[in-house]
């Protein structure tokens, strides 16, 4: 079990629950817009928000922000060790930095002793895009071993400097290798792991390569919190990640949306209405399966596991309650009974 760490109003590692987050792509220093992404991005259920800080403008940004958001807030630093010094001391829940790349270990060692003071913890983040030399030399390549020694060599330094308050992570774009290198790395250290699969593309093999990297990772116990990286709006990052925890069995609450492939059967227009009746469950936090079905021959009876489901057939529709048909249905009307049902519904 790893060690447990504070961020904000947050405690992550220790048998704590898994926790989500994404990153802003506005401007950090744009408050407004950026205050907006991260209230959408909280409401669709981020847990945890990183803000980039290449600028001191950035730097004093943070400190507005947090005025107005609900959830810790993680700088992301590249480079410029006083980024991470002004972001922390506007406010900063947490900084991400690759010892790697802030260069001389006083330049390290400042940022290290900013963070002793304030107890704020730092994830360094190591990616296989940014492996060192001599490490692609040793191992022949990039790979999952050199992953693992480069972060711990990482890890080391700042530990050396009488500071553990740390956070890992470990990315790369290659699936089994990153799968590979959480293996590896926890066996070697007790800090807790941010997981995610980088790089991971656009919604449609983006989710599934992180859902693949993700599920392999957190089905072995491995992982304190997730990012699902998607070359897409952010939103969509917080939701695959959801899905991804529920799927594992990992969290709970919020609706399961359930439904059939299309057929020659099929005589509705199955897919929008699975995705309307996904985006209506959407607004409710109830921990139950909804199926929806595209004929009322099998439905009901695929839908049998479902709390709660819908059926199309030719014109007209039927209502299920834990695997019964309980009431005929209008085509047209389907998703608002299938409303009124979940306004009224008691857990």
């Amino acid at each position: 079990m790893t060690k447990t760490v504070k961020i904000g109003n947050r405690v992550i590692g220790g048998g704590n629950p898994i926790l989500i987050q994404s990153m802003t792509n506005t401007p950090t220093e744009d408050v407004r817009k950026t205050v907006e992404q991260i209230l959408a991005l909280e409401e669709a259920g981020c847990e945890i928000i990183r803000c980039t800080v290449p600028t001191p403008e950035a730097a004093k940004a943070i400190k507005e922000i947090k005025k107005f958001i609900h959830i810790p807030l993680v700088a992301d630093i590249h480079f410029d060790y006083r980024m991470a010094i002004a972001a922390m001391e506007n406010g900063a829940d947490k900084i991400r930095i690759n010892p790697g790349n802030i260069g001389s270990a006083d330049k390290i060692r400042a940022v290290v002793e900013c963070a002793k003071e304030r107890n704020i913890p730092i994830r360094v983040g190591v990616n296989s895009g940014s492996l060192e030399k001599e490490l692609v030399e040793k191992y022949h390549g990039v790979t999952a071993e050199g992953l693992v020694e480069s972060a711990l060599d990482k890890v080391r330094i700042i530990e050396d400097m009488g500071y553990d308050n740390l956070v890992i992570s470990i990315k790369s774009s290659d699936v089994l290798m990153c799968v590979k290198a959480h293996e590896l790395i926890a066996t070697k250290t007790d800090h807790p792991l941010h997981v995610g699969i980088t790089e991971s593309g656009t919604i449609f093999s983006g989710t599934i390569k992180s859902s693949i990297g993700l599920g392999l990772i957190l089905h072995q116990g491995i992982g304190d919190t997730i990012r699902v990286s998607l070359t897409d709006d952010p939103i969509n990052e917080v939701k695959a990640a959801k899905i991804i925890l529920r799927t594992l069995g990992l969290r709970k609450g919020g609706i399961e949306v359930v439904s059939c492939p299309t057929c020659g059967r099929t005589k509705i227009d199955l897919i929008g209405l699975a995705k309307q009746a996904e985006s209506l469950a959407s607004n409710y936090d109830y921990d139950l399966k909804l199926a929806v079905m595209g004929c009322v021959v099998n439905g009901p009876g695929e839908a049998k596991e479902a709390d709660l489901g819908i059926a199309g057939g030719d014109g007209c529709g039927v209502l299920i309650k834990h695997g019964e048909v309980v009431k005929k249905v209008a085509e047209e009307d389907l998703l608002s009974a299938l409303k009124y049902e979940l306004d009224h519904w008691k857990e």
